[in-house]
C-alpha cells in the first residue's frame, strides 16, 4: 500500500510541474532593424523565403487604392518594435516609432489564370525608421528565388506573364535605385513612407475594418475608431463617384512628388493631395498637359517620371474621363 501511495504522490506531483510550467510557444526571431547584405537576415519572413510567409512579429496591411507599377503585385508587411504602436496624426501618415520596419515585396503571377503555377518575385523594397530618420534600401532577388540581395544602384530584369485573358506580356522590369526611392520618397530634404496613410487603409479588409483591426491589436494607438478618419476610394470601384476614383488615384500614383516638398513641387503648379479642392489642384488649368503626359510612355517626358516603364491603361481611362468632365 505504501508503494501505491508514492507512486500515486509521484504521479500528481508530475502533473502538477507539468499544469505550472507550460511549454512556452516558439517564437520568431526578432526582426532586424538594419540593412544587411540578403533579405533572410531581416528576419521578415518564415520558412522557405520565397513563400512570403509573414514573421509573427510584423503584419500585413492592405490599401484601398494602390499604385500602380507595371501590374505587379505586391505583399506589404509592418514590423514595429516590441510593445509599440503606430500613433494617430489625423488621415496621413501615422507617427512610426524608431526602428519600425517597411517593406513592400513586388512579383508577377506567371499566369493569372491558374495561381498554382507560381509566382515570380522580382525585389523587396524595406524602408527602416533609425534615429528618427527614414532610410531605405532594395532588395532584388535572384533567378532561383531563394534569396534577395541588397542592390543599391538599381537595374532592369526582363519578365514576361499570362495575364487574365491569356495574353503574354513581356517587359524590361526597372528596380529603383536608392536615388530614384528618394525622388518619390522625398518630402523636403526627409525620406517619408507613401503608401501608409490612414485614410488609405481605411476600409474592409476580409470584412473587418482595417483600422478597426489594428487598433485592437494595439498596433495604432490614440483614437477609438475608424470613423474618426476620412478615406479616399477604390479607384476601381464602379459604385464610388468619378471625381472620388479620379482623385483618389491622383493621391496614390502622383501627389507624392506634386505636393509642397515634392519633388515636383518647384516643376509644376498641380497639387494632387486628395483633400487638395479642386482650384487649389490646378487640375482644371492642367488638364491638357496631364491628357499628354500619362497617354504614352517617353521616358523623362511622361507621368509618373520613375515606377513604370507602360502605360497603365486602365487607370489612364479613368483620368481620361473625368478630365473630359472638367
Amino acid at each position: 500500500m505504501k508503494k501505491i501511495t508514492l507512486l500515486f504522490t509521484i504521479l500528481i506531483t508530475a502533473f502538477s510541474c507539468q499544469n505550472d510550467d507550460p511549454i512556452s510557444p516558439v517564437q520568431d526571431p526578432l526582426i532586424v532593424t538594419e540593412f544587411r547584405q540578403n533579405l533572410s537576415e531581416l528576419n521578415l519572413f518564415t520558412g522557405n523565403l520565397s513563400d512570403l510567409n509573414i514573421s509573427s512579429r510584423a503584419f500585413k496591411y492592405e490599401l484601398n487604392t494602390q499604385l500602380f507599377t507595371d501590374y505587379a503585385h505586391k505583399q506589404r508587411l509592418i514590423a514595429l518594435p516590441e510593445n509599440t504602436s503606430m500613433q494617430y496624426d489625423g488621415n496621413g501618415l501615422p507617427i512610426f516609432p524608431d526602428n519600425t520596419v517597411i517593406a513592400k515585396t513586388f512579383y508577377y503571377n506567371n499566369d493569372e489564370r491558374d495561381l498554382t503555377l507560381g509566382k515570380t518575385i522580382i525585389e523587396t523594397r524595406v524602408l527602416i525608421k533609425i534615429n528618427g530618420e527614414w532610410q531605405t534600401g532594395d532588395y532584388k532577388w535572384n533567378a532561383d528565388q531563394t534569396e534577395a540581395v541588397l542592390d543599391l544602384n538599381g537595374s532592369t530584369v526582363p519578365v514576361t506573364w499570362i495575364d487574365s485573358n491569356g495574353v503574354t506580356n513581356s517587359i524590361n522590369y526597372k528596380v529603383p535605385s536608392n536615388t530614384d526611392c528618394f525622388t518619390c520618397h522625398r518630402t523636403y530634404e526627409n525620406i517619408t513612407p507613401i503608401g501608409p496613410k490612414l485614410r488609405n487603409m481605411n476600409f474592409e479588409v476580409n470584412g473587418l475594418n482595417q483600422l478597426d483591426d489594428f487598433i485592437n491589436q494595439q498596433y495604432l494607438t490614440g483614437l477609438q475608431g475608424s470613423s474618426e478618419v476620412s478615406s479616399i476610394v477604390n479607384w476601381e470601384d464602379p459604385s464610388a463617384s468619378l471625381e472620388d476614383r479620379a482623385r483618389s488615384y491622383f493621391e496614390v500614383n502622383c501627389a507624392h512628388c506634386h505636393i509642397e516638398g515634392g519633388d515636383c513641387e518647384t516643376l509644376s503648379t498641380l497639387r494632387l493631395a486628395f483633400e487638395s479642392s479642386l482650384e487649389d489642384s490646378q487640375i482644371v488649368q492642367r488638364k491638357f498637359s496631364i491628357s499628354l503626359r500619362i497617354s504614352e510612355y517617353n521616358e523623362g517626358f511622361s507621368m509618373p517620371f520613375t515606377g513604370t516603364t507602360i502605360v497603365h491603361d486602365e487607370g489612364v481611362a479613368l483620368l481620361q474621363a473625368y478630365l473630359d468632365t472638367l
